[in-house]
């Protein structure tokens, strides 16, 4: 019966864990799906690129010209050029890197507006953008008044032909925006440049829903035209053709050969490499520098053959010129940037997946469900444990999650994270409220009687509450307080003898708990205590015998303390005093205690009724330690008996002991040795130490009917230490014998039979 009740139990803990983490799978699923988790899983996946970003290395066919604050003081100081420049001074850059045979130069910067310098300004730049082929001009998509809203007839400019434009995300569209009036149309640059480019860019980028850009489209759909980004069209311009294929499956644009993986918006998800300085930037006035000196047949700081094979970016850098927007790596990141990560990431082939969304269901169904299991399946776990073992889970989640992006891919962390967090907390509170409020109850019963490390055993394993016992070798201690009744008559005062209880047993109770020992039970002034159950030790005769002896030396704090605060009065001392029971009225142990030690095999559980169970030992054993306690007062000791069970038990030389005539005691037939328990080896004072080895040769004597060489040797040990009773009353035996000596025949080894209990 008592299996199948613990198999019902572990199935409906099962059965629960599986209710708790399917119920909280289905909650962070829909969190999920409905998007309402993004800005925390957004900041998981920012962490992540930040954290791998200056790891790779960037492309070594990017670099940058950048119009810094630099530039502009040699210009102003230099060519007398205030802001905006002329554009002539692009005119001279254009040559320069046709002269090296750069790949590509794409302008970061919309030329909406005639030049302020002229005609002439225009028809120079426009001019070099001709003879170099190659010069990429900017367009981009905003809601001011300068927009056109379709594409320009005659505008022969390279353009995307898509091949499965049918499928396309919708979001690619940009005409869809224009018409919810988030844009109204396209800035162009100014017919002169446009005409004169080798392509136009889109330098549009479009933030997530926390207004962080990550991602950028390969082109988007304007009048029904596939208008190339700005990194695109630097590539159309290498040689690449405008063939682009569109896979709604596996959702990837195929280009030459590039091969693009897009979201369902059809954005690329970006690689990012860290700052825009980690790619080869150059100043504007360097490359103008280098351009007049190469004129004027001097050797450049930048050589043209520097450029040679280069996408070249041009962008400006100073405060206050150049576009910022918020990314993963930073706040105030230069815009040139996305694109110039775009192409990177192009050239390198590394652009980040997102994984089907399917599998961050999977995996936050496995963590949820994991994690309720290890928080609520299994009971037996300590908390710690289970903390522990649900950090580690959500620790590989974690690792998982980082080193997936290393490799491309982005899986969700967000929600196995909050998944398994929920689950662990909703977990931990079903515990409090089912298995807590029984561990709450086990604890309060048995704290005052267990010590606390075994309380959490008993905790972790409920089932040893179950009623009924099993037999197993353990040690049991009884004590009693000499002439205890002596004591409560002299004081009167009921609650005063309650008082002067509660301080005894409080004291004596605290060192048996202190020592993983168990209370029996409390009958007036004595205690009852085991050792070696409900959880087993391998040391409970050593931890004992630990227990006595802390026992008998705490006595004299308890007398003085008794006797300070008025417990112990002079009524008391007078009536033990009268009775013999103290030689002096100013005796500071009128409380003495007996204890009685024995080890063998008891029967321990809890007896009684379901309702009804006291947690106790019983047998043989345990009524020897009974009777040992009252045979104390028959050999005078100093309040420690203990049996040769015990002895016997004791592996290590840890304790001071002195054997005693072997004896039977009331209601046991077999003889056996006894020991009086003197003190802890490695705290006993030399004279015990040597006492101990006296006592040996003279009880040897004793025992082999050599009473005058034993009397001799008990008599020299009382004198030295006349409150050793034990040593005058077998002094005292040994003299009886010497005068009446026992028959042989009848000496039966000395054996002593105790009539009293």
């Amino acid at each position: 019966m008592a299996v199948n009740k613990a198999s019902s139990k572990k199935i409906s803990r099962v059965a629960a864990a599986l209710i708790l983490g399917l119920s909280i799978f289905a909650l962070v699923s829909v969190l999920y799906l409905s998007g309402a988790l993004d800005f925390v899983e957004y900041k998981t996946y920012d962490f992540r690129v930040r954290f791998f970003a200056e790891k790779d290395r960037p492309s070594d066919s990017i670099s940058l010209i950048l119009v810094n604050q630099a530039s502009l003081d040699w210009a102003r100081d230099e060519r007398n050029w205030s802001w905006p420049w002329p554009r002539a001074a692009y005119a001279e850059i254009i040559d320069y890197l046709n002269l090296g045979g750069a790949a590509s130069l794409s302008f970061d910067i919309v030329f909406s507006e005639p030049s302020v310098y002229g005609e002439a300004d225009d028809k120079a730049f426009a001019g070099a953008s001709e003879r170099y082929g190659k010069v990429g001009q900017t367009v981009f998509f905003n809601s001011s008044s300068f927009v056109t809203q379709s594409w320009p007839s005659g505008l022969a400019k390279p353009l995307f032909t898509v091949e499965g434009a049918e499928k396309l995300p919708l979001e690619l569209n940009i005409e869809n925006r224009v018409a919810d009036n988030e844009f109204t149309g396209m800035v162009l640059p100014i017919p002169e440049l446009r005409n004169a480019a080798g392509a136009l860019g889109n330098i549009t980028g479009i933030a997530d829903s926390d207004g962080i850009f990550r991602r950028l489209s390969p082109f988007i759909l304007f009048d029904g035209k596939a208008v190339p980004g700005l990194s695109m069209s630097a590539l159309i311009m290498d040689g690449n053709g405008t063939d682009i294929a569109y896979n709604g499956r596996q959702k990837t644009f195929a280009w030459g050969p590039y091969t693009i993986p897009v979201d369902k918006s059809g954005k690329a998800l970006l690689r990012f490499r860290g700052s825009l300085g980690r790619y080869t930037p150059y100043s504007a006035a360097e490359v103008l520098q280098s351009a007049a000196a190469h004129k004027a047949g001097a050797v450049p700081a930048l050589l043209p053959e520097d450029f040679t094979g280069q996408h070249v970016f041009f962008g400006l850098y100073a405060p206050g010129l150049f576009d910022i927007c918020a990314t993963p790596i930073e706040s105030s990141y230069p815009g040139m940037g996305m694109h110039v990560t775009m192409l990177d990431n192009m050239l390198r082939g590394d652009f980040i997946r997102e994984s089907p969304f399917w599998a961050g269901l999977l995996i936050n169904f496995v963590v949820v469900i994991l994690i309720a299991f290890i928080a609520l399946a299994s009971n037996r776990i300590p908390l710690l444990a289970t903390v522990a073992v649900s950090a580690a889970l959500l620790a590989v989640v974690i690792v998982a999650c980082f080193a997936a992006y290393k490799f491309g891919l982005w899986i969700p962390m967000a929600a196995p994270l909050s998944g398994g967090l929920l689950a662990f907390l909703a977990g931990t509170l079903y515990n409090y409220a089912t298995e807590g409020k029984q561990k709450r109850f086990i604890k309060m019963a048995f704290s005052s009687y267990l010590s606390p490390a075994v309380v959490d055993q008993v905790i972790a394993d409920p089932s040893q509450l179950k009623l009924g016992g099993e037999k197993r070798e353990m040690t049991a201690i009884f004590t009693d307080v000499r002439s205890f009744s002596t004591i409560s008559e002299a004081l009167g005062d009921p609650a005063k003898l309650v008082e002067l209880l509660n301080h005894y047993l409080t004291r004596m109770s605290d060192i048996i708990l202190a020592n993983r020992g168990t209370i029996d039970k409390y009958e007036g002034d004595a205690i009852i205590a085991f050792f070696g159950a409900p959880i087993y030790l391998k040391n409970h005769a050593s931890l004992a015998c630990r227990s006595a002896i802390k026992m008998k030396k705490a006595e004299t704090a308890i007398n003085k303390e008794a006797i300070d605060s008025g417990l112990i009065n002079n009524a008391v001392m007078e009536a033990l005093f009268r009775k013999g029971i103290i030689t002096d009225q100013n005796d500071p142990s009128p409380l003495f205690t007996r204890l009685g030690v024995n080890t063998g095999d008891m029967v321990v559980g809890n007896m009684g009724t379901p309702s009804k169970m006291d947690y106790t030992i019983m047998g043989n054993a345990v009524n020897l330690a009974a009777r040992l306690e009252g045979v104390n007062k028959q050999y005078n000791t100093g309040g420690i008996l203990i049996s040769e069970y015990t002895r016997a038990a004791l592996t290590n030389d840890e304790f001071v002991t002195r054997p005693l005539s072997r004896v039977r005691v009331v209601g046991i037939n077999t003889p056996l040795r006894l020991y009086e328990l003197l003190d802890l080896r490695e705290e006993a004072p030399p004279e015990l130490l040597e006492m101990a080895k006296t006592w040996e040769k003279a009880f040897a004597a004793y025992e082999k009917r050599d009473f005058a060489n034993a009397a001799n040797i008990f008599g020299s040990i009382y004198e030295q230490n006349p409150s050793d009773l034990a040593a005058k009353k077998y002094f005292d035996r040994c003299a009886a014998y010497q005068a009446s000596p026992p028959p042989a025949e009848k000496w039966d080894d000395g054996v002593d039979n105790l009539s009293e209990k």
